[in-house]
């Protein structure tokens, strides 16, 4: 969706390439997280496919690139559940923080892929979607203890660009309710 700048938006491009006026986002990405992302082509099957969100019926898959210096030893092949609530830092938006007694309930499942030398390669499996969960679950001693590269908000290394992407989503059609699942490769 359109930033603060009101800068062209990948809503924006769709319309324009497709014609197609009746497209709309069905879930958000992080502005500087890349991947796959889904858009419905019309109302009906747009409000279809939030209720999935919302159910927490989608699948999604993320992989990251976490800093090598953290708090935690993580060890290639570990799998494990963070669970910590978040809720919004007023005092330094746009951060979330870890808030248990007002946070909402944030879940993500994680396997560690590779330590390598650039940093630890993980693959995340979100069953919430709250804001920065990704992020948060990541950097916080409670979590990973380990940033993702270039996530500056959150204490990652400096690199050419946030490295978080959206790996996979699985979702059931609209129409034909098959399960249908899309990747975007590293």
């Amino acid at each position: 969706v359109p930033g603060l700048n009101c800068g062209p938006s990948l809503l924006d491009w769709l319309i324009s390439e497709t014609g197609c006026s009746t497209i709309e986002p069905v879930h958000r990405l992080d502005m500087d997280t890349s991947g796959v992302m889904l858009f419905a082509r019309n109302p009906v099957a747009g409000n279809h496919i939030r209720k999935q969100f919302e159910e927490h019926t989608v699948k999604k898959t993320y992989k990251a690139l976490l800093s090598s210096s953290g708090s935690k030893l993580l060890t290639t092949g570990e799998d494990g559940t963070i669970s910590i609530p978040l809720s919004p830092d007023y005092d330094e938006r746009p951060r979330q923080k870890a808030d248990p007694k007002q946070g909402k309930e944030a879940i993500t499942e994680y396997h560690i892929d590779e330590i390598r030398k650039d940093g630890i390669l993980v693959t995340f499996r979100p069953l919430t979607g709250r804001t920065h969960q990704l992020r948060v679950h990541s950097a916080h001693h409670l979590g990973l203890g380990h940033p993702i590269v270039g996530d500056l908000l959150y204490g990652g290394d400096a690199g050419p660009r946030l490295c978080l992407h959206a790996h996979e989503i699985t979702f059931t059609h609209p129409t034909s309710t098959q399960e249908m699942t899309f990747q975007s490769k590293l």
